[in-house]
């Protein structure tokens, strides 16, 4: 008897569906795979150019993945990362090669990637991160340097009409690059809306789920533009709706989502707009937080690549909302707050006054006040050549812990339910970058036993070539492999 086709529902048009999305066709042909957004655009909230850093975080100049404790460097979280990165590429080069999605789709670019200090003490950790670096194969080509002038020329714009009565340095990595998620994702998206047995949906709002006695689940769903409502069924659900993923999780009412609760953090920058200005500055430099500031507050003057057009940012600033999505409902963060995760997250709030102390100080600021920290990473600026811009909406999550009552996390971390027909990804940073990682960790988990197959195991490595193997143990291959990505990719970078 011929087994009926597996239903598999993705919440969320945005990088991670879109990734788990191609896999799940790639290994599972004849599964209908349906594809719900609630907005009428596909990548239009966490992914978008506009909302996302776009760096590619490969952990070659954000210093808050290499912390700095008793004279050392630990590097161990920067190799996750840059390792991972590498996964993404290749399975963004053979889409390409594949024609999943077309050559002339400019969605990654070349910018350097720089990490930029002063003072004696931020000096000498940068240094010692350097070393440290480079005895890794994944980090050898990153340059450093103390002289003022090599630094000048590597971003005039940071140096120039500056005081040098005190050290300098920075590291400079030329394969870094910048990404067009949103570009991407909407064209994932449409190569999957162009194959057989897969429905993209936009416009549709989740409202509820629940559990059939076949094992199946549930769900109603709003038709927004129809004013109608449907009810789906579906054997798996992935939930990668960014900042909305933890009340539709909770909605589900698996056991493994008690207990999580979130805390929203919007975010502005700064924009540009002298087109001369921007034409000087090419690469991403960051900085170091200030002390007693989250991760995700890391300053940094960055180069975008969006459409085709260059632009120039400087940020982050950290605003607040109740809203867990930029086009959400101020609703969302005292509706989310259940008897399961209310004592998690004042827990956390206590154990966490300085993030609070920040977003206060942050939701305060002056336009003056935001200029004056621009200054530090641009000495000339002229505040009438810059606007506030709105980025995206992260939700950080806040997770029940039996020591401490309840901790703030600041990665991502997936919630899959014990019979594996649920999987959520909540969290943020570095997200979009390791998306491609992250979706094989969530089929890990949805199909554990599948993914040891060898049919499965050699569809992937079709996909992506390392996988199984360590990039971070096997230097020769990562370069090998980035090598033969950054040609596909078309990449200046291709030759070194």
């Amino acid at each position: 008897m011929n087994k009926k086709p597996m239903n598999i529902m993705l919440i969320g048009s945005g990088i991670m569906s879109a990734t788990l999305g191609i896999l799940l066709r790639k290994l599972l042909p004849d599964a209908r795979i349906a594809i719900y957004e609630r907005l009428d655009k596909v990548a239009a909230e966490s992914s978008d150019a506009w909302n996302n850093a776009g760096t590619g975080h490969s952990a070659f100049c954000e210093l808050n993945y290499t912390p700095f404790e008793n004279g050392k460097v630990d590097i161990s979280k920067a190799l996750e990362i840059a390792s991972s990165f590498e996964l993404s590429k290749q399975l963004w080069a053979y889409l390409k090669e594949a024609d999943c999605i077309p050559y002339d789709i400019p969605f990654i670019n070349d910018i350097p990637h720089m990490s930029f200090v002063w003072g004696e003490e931020n000096v000498d950790f940068l240094k010692k991160r350097y070393q440290k670096m480079c005895s890794a194969p994944i980090f050898q080509d990153m340059i450093y340097s103390s002289d003022k002038n090599q630094i000048t020329a590597w971003v005039p714009l940071i140096m120039e009409g500056r005081e040098f009565d005190q050290p300098f340095a920075a590291t400079k990595m030329d394969i870094g690059t910048d990404v067009n998620f949103g570009m991407l994702a909407r064209e994932m998206i449409a190569y999957l809306e162009k194959s057989e047995n897969v429905e993209v949906h936009l416009g549709h709002n989740v409202n509820s789920f629940s559990k059939q006695e076949d094992g199946r689940w549930k769900i109603d769903i709003e038709d927004l533009a129809a004013e109608e409502l449907k009810e789906v069924f579906a054997d798996y659900i992935f939930i990668g709706a960014g900042g909305g993923t933890l009340p539709l999780l909770e909605k589900t009412g698996i056991e493994e989502a008690e207990g999580y609760g979130g805390f929203p953090v919007s975010g502005h920058f700064l924009r540009c707009t002298n087109e001369a200005v921007i034409l000087r500055h090419k690469a991403k430099v960051y900085g170091k937080a200030a002390v007693g500031s989250p991760p995700m507050s890391v300053p940094h003057l960055d180069t975008r690549m969006i459409d085709g057009q260059r632009s120039l940012f400087f940020g982050p600033y950290a605003g607040f909302s109740t809203k867990f999505l930029k086009n959400g409902s101020y609703l969302d963060l005292p509706l989310s707050i259940e008897m399961h995760n209310i004592w998690p997250m004042l827990s956390a709030g206590v154990r966490n006054t300085e993030l609070t102390k920040y977003l206060v100080k942050q939701i305060v600021q002056s336009d003056e006040d935001r200029f004056s920290e621009l200054l530090a990473y641009y000495p000339n600026a002229n505040i009438q050549d810059w606007e506030l811009t709105t980025a995206g909406q992260r939700v950080q999550i806040i997770k029940k812990d039996k020591e401490d009552g309840g901790v703030l996390k600041f990665g991502t971390e997936i919630v899959c339910s014990a019979d594996k027909s649920v999987a959520a990804l909540l969290g943020a940073s570095p997200g979009a970058s390791t998306s491609v990682s992250i979706m094989l960790d969530v089929m890990q988990k949805m199909f554990p036993e599948e993914m040891k197959s060898k049919k499965w195991q050699k569809t992937l490595q079709k996909m992506i070539p390392t996988y199984g193997v360590s990039l971070i143990e096997d230097g020769k291959l990562c370069l090998h492999t980035r090598k033969c990505t950054s040609e596909i990719l078309e990449l200046e970078c291709r030759k070194k």
